[in-house]
């Protein structure tokens, strides 16, 4: 059957991706500046989290077409024909949510995602060769490998002599590691979508996934350190939640058209253009924005270009 993401040219679906690469760059930001206003980036997360499941909640409740694809997922799993671990996704977005609520805010929203960048790409290439996503398995190019190359290249620059002291590099392992959870979930989740035919149901499924992990998580380290007491005003700080909805319901669209790698490394991109844009404009952290910043940043972007050009295995109906 072809779907509407499938007939999609691959540079409409590669601007999108990069489209919801910068709204992730937004949410670090907005998640990363409500962590330090709280003084707790666990309730940051799940404010985050539970936020969107709310949206997604009732967007679920008003289609049709999404309440069936619930259905058609529950019955999907009881019967074994749908693997569970491929329904966790929201598990992969629950930690990278907690890294922006805890790390974000001290690294700076650029640092941070060229740590999420790192884990992403070295692990979108060998997703996609397992075939872990819903076009299957697609073997990687010599052009994808080489962006994959330049993407890491990217990554070197950007964080050369910025992470000077030990705290700080214990700071860049949990981005680092969200990055593998980054290449994942919109794999998995892609596979959800696949499933029930509703993207609605996919970005649901992850929301209640992760709210549910983060619930238990945040509450089991409020019996020993408490809940912050006081509470940030400012209605901006509150809106991490709605705009994750939207680009991971928009990954979980196109994963199909781009492959795993491909949408990794155009999501990856629109997270350095906007993350960069973020930290020069509306510094947070304690790292500044060096030069090899915007050098690495652009070096990303080729990586992109090269690893775009269309692959003859890649699925397109």
């Amino acid at each position: 059957m072809t779907t509407k993401s499938s007939t999609t040219p691959l540079w409409v679906a590669i601007l999108a991706v990069m489209g919801c690469g910068a709204l992730v760059a937004i949410q670090t930001r907005i998640t990363g500046q409500l962590g330090l206003g709280l003084g707790d980036g666990f309730v940051a997360a799940t404010y985050s989290f539970s936020s969107g499941l709310v949206v997604m909640l009732i967007c679920l409740l008003l289609s049709r077409p999404a309440r069936a694809g619930l259905r058609s997922l529950w019955v999907g799993i009881r019967a074994g024909e749908f693997p569970v671990w491929a329904a966790l996704g929201g598990s992969a977005g629950a930690f990278l949510v907690l890294s922006q609520g805890v790390a974000a805010g001290i690294l700076g929203v650029a640092l941070f995602t060229v740590g999420v960048v790192a884990g992403q790409t070295s692990f979108g290439v060998l997703l996609d060769y397992w075939g872990i996503g819903p076009s299957g398995k697609i073997s990687p190019t010599r052009r994808r490998l080489a962006g994959v190359l330049l993407c890491l290249v990217a990554v070197v620059i950007t964080v050369s002599g910025q992470l000077s002291h030990a705290g700080e590099l214990v700071w860049f392992i949990m981005p680092l590691i969200a990055g593998f959870g980054t290449a994942w979930q919109p794999a998995v989740n892609g596979r959800v979508r696949a499933q029930t035919g509703s993207a609605v149901t996919a970005t649901f499924v992850n929301f209640l996934v992760g709210t549910v992990i983060l619930l238990v998580v945040t509450t089991a380290r409020a019996v020993f350190v408490g809940l912050p007491e006081s509470i940030p005003t400012a209605p901006w700080l509150y809106t991490g939640g709605v705009i994750g909805t939207i680009f991971i319901g928009g990954m979980a669209v196109f994963v199909k058209r781009t492959g795993v790698l491909l949408l990794g490394l155009a999501s990856v991109s629109g997270q350095l253009c906007c993350s960069l844009i973020l930290d020069l404009a509306l510094p947070v952290g304690t790292v500044a924005v060096s030069l090899g910043t915007i050098v690495g940043v652009a070096v990303a972007l080729v990586a992109v270009l090269v690893s775009s050009a269309p692959a003859r295995n890649i699925r397109s109906a």
